[in-house]
């Protein structure tokens, strides 16, 4: 039996401090709360649960295959609050089906404001539960109700000793934070910094401790004093262990009587997280089966919004009225958090995400069969499979030619009105309608499908120009209408994620067209943009995000293969590593290790997501100058969302010996039913909030420091929300991460050599190309990379497959030489238009260097 105190909350990790709160002396407000007279009344239940009194409890017949907690109750009307006033509530319950009971006071109509709302685990052991809370408005007639509905099975629920008094002192609640000593409760890399923090009152050195699992000692040393961390008021030293690089499991830090949990060495720490934070995306799918083969019984579900009763299908979807008199097949994409809204800026910045770290995994480790989909093993990397699953959604929310705005992208879809949790999608039975357009959304589609055009060239050209051409649709339509902006008030069914500064959004835009046309319009208004050359605007303190994504743009540019001049991309290059310099000194000074310095130190609705996108800025500083303080402060924000933190919390589920478990989810939703599953591994948190945007937060976290405004709960929306927007850069760094601890060893030597033999004329070349093996094994298959050192464009080739992206150059096998045997070679060749530099001097076989002998 969970017995809880203030505001009524279940709340895993929290304790209340000081003495418990003295007993209410107010009158009592319970009519008949103890059911002596043998009758129910004033108590009521709904129709489909009777009650009687049986052996002087209220007990209610409760049916199976309910599916919302509100569709059987048991409560009692008639209730007068007062504003500001503390009460205390008390009663037993049993349930023969151990179960969730929801728990609210609150308004006895529409909206149903609750003044208590509380999760009771009831089971057969009559125990007394006792909630305190504090009214926040004045109720002449509040009502308590026992939500129970939504188990599968049927039950009996019996009530006795309810009691709701005024003149309570409502206890003080702070975290449980487990040990003071705060570490990366998953591991560090052999390679790399290896630092804690330590809480304690102390302000002199302290003596550490690095234990070996056979509780040994492996390495010893002193903390260093750091005062008093403004983000989190607590007193703090910090620890380094940086030079031990012994593999292991099971070590800990011990500093006098604290010990740490438990962590690693190694280097392969991070394989699963990579895959684990793809997963969610399927997982998040809208309109097809999730299928217990690649996830599990547990999470396994029907299709959502297919139109199979009681569900509306999204594939005639009309605009809310007044918007359009067109519907649109916009079926498919991902749910884009706890509810089942589908909105274009987040769809966009997270495909996108998704897009570069396909782009920047030169490893190879998000091929075809790396992730658990129904696309695996069709010859196309199951990232950009994942990827297709939202462009196609993005394509459908396009506005249709002939129709006002056409090009133009609908801001979002979902339900006419919010659904309550625990909710699975196909059981949601609310209208689902289209919102208006905006220039935000169009330009998200815009960059999103030019950078996925130029990556499923090789794999679906057709696919490839279906992106192409709506991007370039989309950006003309965006100038044409440039300012319509999403209404901050339309949030009702779902989030309103309004926008009215794009400037961000066609900064991105122009790069990403430029990166994959090349065209020079696209150039121009890259270069033309206020934003441009000025590190700071695009590259904010905060970190950027679905309303902020001119930094996608600029990391596109610095990175992936294009025709800017010299001199140019140089200048994008310097602003992310002047970004990276900031974020790397923010981390270097933060007693947590985190990159994440926000303006005002106020943490954003989402903060473990602007925590993860600046690492992202780090380690694609790292990659470009071979800089280690970059990527030391991409693991040392690691280790800050892996419970190096103030709350000694793992963000991620499954991850770390404390790691959240009650995200806010409509079917992720053990905390509400002991039927549905909690999240999987790899769900991240939103993080701290300061702002304290849901009423759980408000209730329970008032004065909070800003890294201490979390709760794990799964009501807490504005701290404990999971998206795909912040899932998104959790995979593009596990997956950085996870190819820093493959590249601690040593690199194989290279076992190939490539002849290029070029003969020029002038406005063009024949090339032909051998590939030698000079190893002991074969290479199958094979593929070849390399870049011109002009402005050649590939015209045809010959024996071989071979796909340009501005001057990278990929070659792959024809049908006939997929094999280059031990000792052999294959040869192919192609012609080129343009002007010819040098020879190429770099070639890539398979991921690994290859020499050039010719």
């Amino acid at each position: 039996m969970s017995v809880t105190l203030a505001a009524g909350l279940a709340v895993a990790g929290l304790t209340a401090v000081g003495a418990a709160p003295a007993a209410a002396d107010g009158p009592e407000l319970i009519d008949n709360g103890d059911f002596a007279s043998g009758v129910i009344a004033p108590w009521w239940s709904t129709a489909n649960a009777p009650a009687s009194v049986v052996d002087g409890r209220l007990c209610a017949e409760v049916p199976g295959g309910t599916v919302n907690p509100w569709d059987v109750i048991v409560g009692q009307d008639g209730l007068p609050l007062t504003a500001g006033e503390s009460y205390e509530l008390t009663f037993t319950a049993t349930a023969t089906t151990p179960l969730t009971v929801r728990t609210n006071v609150q308004m006895n109509t529409e909206p149903w404001t609750t003044e208590l709302a509380a999760l009771d685990t009831i089971d057969e052991t009559a125990e007394p539960v006792t909630h305190v809370f504090t009214a926040g408005a004045d109720h002449a007639a509040a009502q308590l109700v026992f939500q129970m509905g939504g188990s599968a099975e049927p039950f009996t629920f019996c009530l006795d000793d309810v009691s709701l008094t005024g003149g309570a002192e409502p206890p003080v609640y702070e975290p449980d934070t487990g040990s003071p000593v705060r570490v990366n409760q998953v591991g560090y890399l052999t390679e790399g910094p290896k630092r804690g923090t330590f809480v304690t009152e102390a302000t002199e050195p302290l003596a550490w401790t690095l234990n070996a699992a056979d509780g040994t000692a492996a390495a010893t040393g002193t903390t260093t004093p750091r005062g008093v961390d403004p983000t989190s008021g607590q007193n703090t030293h910090t620890f380094a262990f940086d030079a031990f690089a012994t593999p292991g499991e099971g070590y800990t830090v011990t500093i006098g009587e604290e010990t740490s949990e438990p962590f690693a060495l190694g280097d392969d720490l991070y394989d699963t997280l990579r895959t684990d934070a793809l997963a969610y995306f399927y997982h998040n799918r809208s309109g097809i089966e999730i299928e217990a083969e690649y996830v599990g019984e547990e999470y396994a579900r029907p299709a959502g919004h297919v139109g199979v009763a009681p569900n509306q299908g999204d594939d005639d979807v009309p605009c809310q009225p007044g918007v359009c008199d067109y519907t649109l097949d916009a079926a498919g994409g991902w749910y884009d958090a706890g509810d089942h809204g589908k909105y274009v800026v987040n769809g966009g910045i997270s495909v996108a995400q998704l897009l570069s770290a396909y782009e920047r995994d030169a490893a190879g480790a998000l091929g075809d069969g790396s992730l658990a989909i129904p696309e695996r093993d069709n010859d196309v990397p199951d990232v950009l499979d994942e990827a297709r699953w939202e462009l196609e959604f993005l394509l459908a929310m396009q506005v249709p030619a002939g129709e006002e705005l056409a090009g133009m992208a609908h801001h979002k879809l979902h339900d006419r009105e919010w659904t309550g949790l625990p909710l699975r999608p196909d059981q949601d039975p609310q209208p689902r309608e289209l919102h208006p357009p905006s220039t935000a959304a169009t330009l998200n589609l815009a960059a999103a499908a030019a950078q996925g055009a130029r990556l499923f060239e090789p794999y679906d050209a057709a696919f490839a120009d279906e992106l192409l051409d709506a991007a370039t649709t989309a950006y003309a339509a965006a100038l044409a209408h440039p300012d319509v902006y999403a209404d901050p008030n339309d949030g009702v069914g779902g989030g309103a994620y309004s926008d009215n500064d794009v400037r961000d959004e066609f900064y991105w835009a122009a790069a990403e067209l430029y990166v994959t046309t090349g065209q020079d319009a696209y150039r121009q208004a890259v270069l033309d943009s206020p934003l441009h050359g000025d590190s700071a605007a695009v590259f904010t303190d905060d970190g950027f995000s679905w309303g902020w994504t001119a930094a996608l743009g600029a990391l596109s540019l610095a990175t992936v293969d294009n025709d800017l001049p010299a001199g140019e991309l140089a200048e994008v290059r310097g602003m992310v590593t002047d970004a990276a310099d900031r974020y790397a000194a923010d981390a270097e000074d933060a007693v947590y290790g985190l990159p994440y310095a926000p303006t005002g130190g106020n943490y954003v609705w989402g903060s473990n997501s602007q925590v993860l996108n600046n690492m992202v800025v780090l380690a694609t500083a790292a990659e470009l100058t071979d800089d280690t303080a970059y990527r030391d402060a991409v693991l040392t924000g690691l280790d800050y969302l892996l419970g190096r933190n103030p709350l000694n919390l793992s963000y991620v589920t499954g991850y770390g010996e404390r790691d959240v478990r009650n995200q806010h989810h409509r079917f992720w939703a053990n905390q509400l039913n002991a039927n549905l599953p909690n999240p999987p591994a790899g769900s991240l948190a939103g993080g701290p909030n300061n702002a304290l945007q849901d009423p759980i937060a408000e209730d329970l976290l008032q004065g909070c420091a800003p890294a201490m405004c979390y709760v794990d709960h799964i009501e807490s929306y504005s701290t404990n929300e999971v998206t795909v927007n912040w899932n998104a850069p959790l995979a593009w760094i596990a997956s950085y991460v996870d190819d820093l601890g493959a590249g601690v060893s040593e690199p194989e030597p290279t076992t190939c050599q490539v002849t290029y033999v070029a003969n020029r004329w002038t406005g063009g070349a024949t090339t032909q190309v051998t590939v030698r093996n000079t190893g002991t094994a074969p290479i199958s298959p094979w593929e070849l990379s390399w870049s011109f050192a002009g402005d050649e464009r590939v015209t045809n080739a010959w024996n071989t497959t071979l796909t340009q992206n501005g001057r990278s150059v990929v070659a792959r096998p024809a049908s006939w030489n997929g094999t280059v045997p031990v000792g052999g070679s294959v040869s192919f060749g192609f012609n080129t238009s343009g002007t010819s530099g040098a020879n190429p001097s770099a070639f890539t076989l398979n991921a690994r260097p290859c020499s050039a002998g010719g």
